[in-house]
């Protein structure tokens, strides 16, 4: 076993039931002319978690730990995109619609592919979902299933919503979860503090959160053992 020193506490896995998480590091909410950019967000700040998501990318395949992959996009009939959806807020560009990589969100289109320095590898498994939470209408719950998972790492974008989001439907499912802080980014500062909070509060309702180095550290410290 291997115990991470994280917020609540020490978040403890076994290195044959843990699974990495990465979250929609899509060029359409990471890169310029993208979906989030659009929406008139600063994209610099998910940014932020690109280095941080590849080193822990690295981390897991060190390891030989299995990583699974999401990508928020649709059908190019869009029959997967209800209009509460689509229709929501003021952009410049709404989801299906023609934009610099293709069109916004629809899946094999170039901005919802995952950006290269996050890409996957052979092996890992890709899951394209329609919703914010990677749960909802994918295979998602049976391959982890299949994988025997118990414990789960997350990072990606965004904090407060899709990986926020899938964190609670992972720990509703019985998935002890934790989240690297820095592999983790929001469009708003604040957003990504206050989830942070939210997911560690009441003895960690939702989960631990803990950075990198922590993580780094305690599997170090088990391989030394």
């Amino acid at each position: 076993m291997i115990t991470v020193d994280a917020q609540p506490f020490g978040f403890t896995f076994d290195p044959a039931s843990v699974a990495l998480i990465v979250i929609d590091m899509q060029r359409d909410f990471i890169e310029p002319g993208g979906f989030g950019e659009t929406l008139g967000n600063d994209i610099s700040h998910l940014q932020r978690a690109v280095q941080p998501t590849a080193d822990l990318l690295a981390l897991f395949r060190k390891e030989a730990w299995p990583v699974i992959h999401t990508r928020e996009d649709h059908l190019p009939d869009l029959s997967d995109c209800p209009p509460a959806k689509r229709d929501r807020g003021s952009p410049t560009l709404r989801i299906g619609d023609p934009g610099p990589m293709g069109r916004i969100l629809v899946r094999g289109e170039p901005g919802a592919e995952i950006i290269p320095a996050c890409g996957a590898i052979e092996g890992e498994i890709v899951i394209d979902k329609p919703g914010k939470g990677a749960f909802y209408a994918t295979d998602l719950g049976p391959i982890l299933k299949k994988l025997g998972t118990k414990s789960l790492i997350f990072a990606g974008v965004t904090t407060e919503v899709c990986v926020q989001t899938t964190m609670r439907e992972a720990n509703d499912r019985g998935f002890e979860c934790l989240l690297i802080e820095e592999a983790t980014e929001s469009y708003f500062p604040k957003f990504k503090t206050a989830t942070l909070e939210m997911i560690r509060a009441q003895g960690g309702i939702v989960g631990w959160t803990a950075p990198l180095a922590a993580l780094e550290r305690a599997i170090a410290k088990e391989a030394a053992s």
